[in-house]
């Protein structure tokens, strides 16, 4: 096990963050100091998942590599040199976002426009569950905060808990949190019926011996892998209360289209298998972008065309209402540790709510996704009359916001069919109420699958508070994040963001088909995605930080 003893001291910390504020532009780089009997095991700044070297056609398995450094981020306030000897913890948790639980198997998908659109298709898309027990298990094994040595409070995921806003996606994804026995599979129950089976050359086909155009960038051919991604495994389960906030994936379908207007393809007979070369593909990839209500009738058109490979039917499929989605999460056999209803305030009641993450620390999770069925965000008149009054009764604690979209990304300004003739606001409206009342301190947010850290500098010092925004556990590089909150005593606070990944070991063995060789294979199938985005790992600088901002209550 790795101690922190081995790094720097608090004064040399200190020192360089002091000598290189300037040149940095209020980012100084340094190493994690030595105030508590903490551990970095088990976190990226003990060790990271890199490239190792690369097979015919380029595949790359992955290995240990050395840990990435401590950013300290000064720009909203700056770090004092005795606060490593004095701070007090005060909130320690961990952000889980973009999990993508996946039914690959499904017929409401599209994976057809790959080419096209990157995410439609993802190699590693089979493996969600098992790659999410193994983040289960490291979350619990680390089980406190690196920097304060606080257990941790909770965890809360920030959306896009599913891909497909499927009950069988809803229910593995409950599962794997609250602990119980996962078995990803729909439709025939003894074998693979999705595209990784059947399907064109335009998908990876693990099983078989044919050319792909995965395989012909490395990727392997492995025996049993598909009977094994849709076998049965066991999930611990967290050992510290867990919340939920919805994203747009666990509100549409596919995260991007209007609800109700493909419906009918959740339990459809058949599943597309449309060549990337047929126009109709590169006409559904536009629409999706720039006018998904015309998506329909081109699916009903390409059903009956084809071609279409068939599938068994099955009612685990149906997609589930944000109603559903809020009850779902009340049902007895997702508790796990709690709290009943996972932060939700009553079964029919709305999609956001209050948490107390920690004595003095307010939690307020909203709701950003727009019913119309669209990728991004807004946030209704209601709502954000809610968020204002939360922030006027809790004056004397510290808040911390969540949401699945970030500020940039709540850009959709449409009607909300759920909520007729309601204003819809963008996220500019929202970092102007979160600056108009001091005890913010933090908005964290997926959406983006990016590491990114935004200073939001308000009116005065205390009206500042930063937005930390996570990579997601679908794409590479398949990370969570560790937020600790601790009062330096000086009239700051600092906010520490540690990037975590999986348990399962960094190289995979293709010949380990156990639920934690699957895990790995998980991890290392989504580095050699053809469609891999190493913008989404960040600047180092937004991924583990120590973020400086003035104490408001102080």
């Amino acid at each position: 096990m790795t101690t922190r003893r081995g790094f720097l001291r608090a004064g040399a910390v200190a020192a360089l963050a002091t000598a290189s504020a300037a040149a940095t532009g209020r980012i100084a780089h340094a190493l994690p100091g030595n105030t508590v009997a903490g551990t970095i095991a088990g976190t990226t700044l003990e060790r990271v998942s890199v490239p190792g070297q690369p097979r015919v056609g380029g595949y790359r398995p992955l290995v240990d590599g050395a840990g990435w450094p401590l950013y300290v981020r000064q720009e909203l306030a700056t770090a004092g040199g005795t606060r490593e000897a004095v701070r007090a913890p005060l909130a320690s948790f961990v952000q889980l976002t973009d999990m993508h639980i996946v039914d690959a198997q499904s017929p409401a998908r599209f994976e057809f426009v790959h080419p096209f659109q990157a995410p439609a298709f993802r190699p590693q898309e089979t493996l969600t569950t098992q790659g999410a027990v193994s983040l289960v298990e490291r979350i619990n094994a680390i089980a406190a905060g690196p920097f304060t040595g606080r257990a941790f409070d909770c965890v809360i995921t920030t959306g896009d808990n599913t891909d497909n806003r499927e009950f069988a996606e809803l229910n593995w994804f409950q599962t794997v949190l609250s602990g119980g026995t996962v078995v990803p599979n729909t439709g025939a129950p003894d074998r693979f019926e999705g595209l990784q089976a059947h399907g064109a050359a335009l998908y990876w086909q693990p099983e078989s011996p044919y050319w792909d155009m995965y395989k012909d960038k490395g990727f392997q051919q492995i025996p049993g892998f598909l009977s094994a991604a849709i076998g049965a495994h066991t999930s611990p389960g967290l050992r510290m209360p867990w919340y939920a906030v919805v994203g747009n994936h666990d509100d549409s379908l596919l995260g991007t289209l209007p609800n109700g207007i493909a419906d009918w393809l959740y339990l459809s007979p058949v599943k597309l298998d449309i060549p990337h070369t047929d126009p109709a593909a590169l006409a559904i990839a536009r629409a999706l972008t720039t006018d998904p209500s015309q998506v329909g009738p081109m699916l009903t058109k390409l059903k009956l065309s084809g071609p279409v490979i068939p599938v068994t039917v099955d009612a685990k499929r149906a997609p589930f209402s944000p109603r559903d989605f809020v009850r779902r999460h009340f049902d007895p056999a997702v508790t796990g540790p709690g709290p009943v209803g996972h932060g939700f305030s009553s079964p029919d009641g709305p999609t956001w709510y209050t948490f107390q993450i920690a004595p003095g620390v307010l939690g307020i999770a909203l709701d950003t996704t727009n019913n119309l069925g669209i990728a991004e965000g807004t946030i209704g008149e209601k709502q954000l009359a809610w968020l204002v009054a939360q922030l006027k009764a809790h004056p004397d604690q510290l808040v911390i916001v969540f949401s699945h979209h970030t500020s940039k990304s709540m850009t959709a300004k449409l009607p909300d069919p759920e909520e007729p003739g309601e204003k819809q606001y963008e996220g500019g409206v929202v970092v102007k109420t979160l600056t108009d009342h001091p005890n913010v301190i933090a908005w964290v947010n997926g959406h983006t699958h990016k590491n990114e850290m935004i200073p939001h500098t308000g009116p005065t010092p205390k009206q500042s508070f930063w937005e930390i925004n996570t990579a997601s556990h679908v794409d590479f590089p398949q990370l969570a994040r560790i937020i600790e909150v601790a009062d330096n005593r000086d009239g700051t606070i600092s906010l520490f963001t540690p990037l975590i990944e999986a348990a399962s070991p960094a190289t995979a063995n293709p010949s380990d088909l156990s639920a934690k060789g699957l895990a790995s294979l998980y991890r290392e199938l989504a580095y050699n995605d053809i469609h891999r985005d190493d913008d989404l790992l960040g600047a180092a600088a937004d991924r583990n930080c120590e973020l400086l901002l003035t104490h408001p209550l102080r």
